[in-house]
């Protein structure tokens, strides 16, 4: 239904712009949904969004570039006069507008900082990385003093219209600026006009220091069911606060950069159909050549086990079922466990208990393997010898492949490196190399060629 709706209007609003008819196109879009608006607006060619951006409300304007791709924003952004970027700069979100600042030439991002009507709820923001606390909070927030009645506070929010912000949660702080305690909105609401906040706030306060990582935030966020999480400096003063909708955008972000590692690629960054074809073949062609390196193992192995495999053609039947088992049951482990990681299950302090749990489940799935294995080579009419060397080896080689994969991920999680890089295709190749050498050193040993 709604992707119904967004070809409609798309369609209408190319229609108008044929016609030469912008006040109709600007009237389709406004009367979208934002996060429609975005979508219709990114399908039209560049020249006609330049020529309807500024046509828009600033509003509206500012709505669709918080909406849109963070590149695909910024060139946008980079056609507009800094004067009418700045109008719509003043309607954004100051997270929103500090990350897009951050994607624009530093000359223009200072000339629209010098227009904007508020620049210090901006400027503060755009020191700390995009993927830090820092980058992903807000500094939009109201802070309450702990001698604030809970009449001042009610007061405080209706003059503060917090529109498109989260309240249901507000932060105590001192004098200085520390950061003492949440209240709730239901708490206020229940609570006698004359308490105060130091009497109903809640002391125990999850927060984050501004250079934390932002899968971080999110692990936290999402383990308390955090709506909202407070980012401190070193002295515990209150920054900022980072709101459940940016924890959506960050959980997105991760979940996309993960796959596409798992695939042996580097992260795009962007929207596939956005992103130039030179930039995907760069973030593939690393991993394809580290591969194909890995993969002449494999030659080398067959090499080394010529004489054996002219001896017992047969054995070469087996070969492909062997190490794509093995590759299969090395990458099931590893994006279990790498799962297990990005959760929170289990962390380096549980490399043994996870070794000892991977070398079970590998000998049961050995075993079972093993035994289909060995009627398999039957079926087809080999000996038991050669049988018993497949079944042998499928054992090992399951059993090999889970050790390995449980523990590559935690040693690059030890060494600071995404584990989701060590899965996927790499694991396979590693795997089927190395159970490739597994399987002739049975067959020679039991077979004795």
């Amino acid at each position: 239904m709604e992707r119904l709706l967004i070809e409609s209007a798309l369609g209408r609003v190319r229609a108008a712009l044929e016609r030469g008819d912008y006040d109709q196109a600007v009237a389709i879009i406004e009367s979208l949904r934002p996060a429609d608006q975005a979508e219709v607006f990114s399908e039209l060619d560049e020249e006609d969004q330049e020529t309807l951006l500024p046509r828009l409300s600033p509003e509206d304007s500012a709505d669709i570039l918080e909406e849109l791709d963070e590149e695909e924003a910024a060139e946008l952004a980079q056609t507009l006069p800094p004067r009418e970027l700045s109008r719509i700069v003043d309607e954004m979100e100051p997270d929103e507008a500090a990350d897009l600042l951050g994607d624009i030439p530093p000359e223009q991002a200072e000339a629209v900082l010098a227009s904007l009507e508020d620049p210090e709820e901006v400027r503060p923001l755009l020191v700390h990385p995009d993927d830090t606390a820092g980058g992903l909070m807000t500094s939009e927030f109201l802070a309450l003093r702990r001698r604030t009645t809970v009449a001042e506070a009610l007061e405080a929010i209706r003059r503060w219209h917090p529109e498109g912000h989260v309240v249901d949660q507000l932060f105590v702080v001192d004098r200085n600026g520390v950061l003492r305690g949440t209240v709730s909105l239901r708490q206020l609401i229940m609570a006698d006009p004359q308490q105060r906040m130091v009497d109903i706030m809640d002391p125990e306060v999850i927060s984050v220091p501004a250079g934390t990582d932002q899968e971080e935030c999110a692990r936290l966020m999402d383990r308390y069911d955090l709506i909202a999480l407070p980012v401190v400096d070193e002295h515990h003063r209150l920054l900022g606060v980072i709101t459940v909708d940016d924890l959506v955008d960050v959980l997105q972000e991760e979940v996309t950069e993960d796959i596409q590692r798992l695939g042996g690629a580097q992260p795009l960054g962007g929207p596939y159909l956005d992103t130039r074809v030179t930039r995907v073949a760069r973030s593939r062609i690393g991993w394809l050549l580290l591969l194909f390196v890995t993969e002449t193992l494999t030659g080398t192995v067959l090499r080394l086990f010529e004489h054996e495999l002219a001896a017992v053609v047969s054995l070469t039947f087996f070969i492909p079922l062997l190490i794509g088992t093995g590759g299969n049951a090395g990458s099931q482990t590893t994006s279990t466990i790498i799962r297990a990681l990005a959760i929170g299950d289990i962390d380096l302090g549980d490399a043994l208990r996870v070794l000892w749990h991977e070398l079970r489940v590998g000998l049961l799935l050995g075993i079972a393997m093993g035994t289909i294995g060995y009627i398999r080579a039957l079926a087809w009419g080999t000996s038991h010898a050669v049988a018993s060397a497949v079944a042998t080896a499928l054992l090992m080689i399951v059993l090999w492949a889970n050790v390995v994969g449980s523990t590559l991920p935690l040693l690059a999680s030890k060494l600071h490196i995404d584990p989701a890089i060590v899965s996927g295709p790499f694991m396979s190749t590693l795997v089927d190399a190395t159970g490739l050498l597994i399987y002739l050193s049975v067959a020679k040993l039991i077979l004795g060629i």
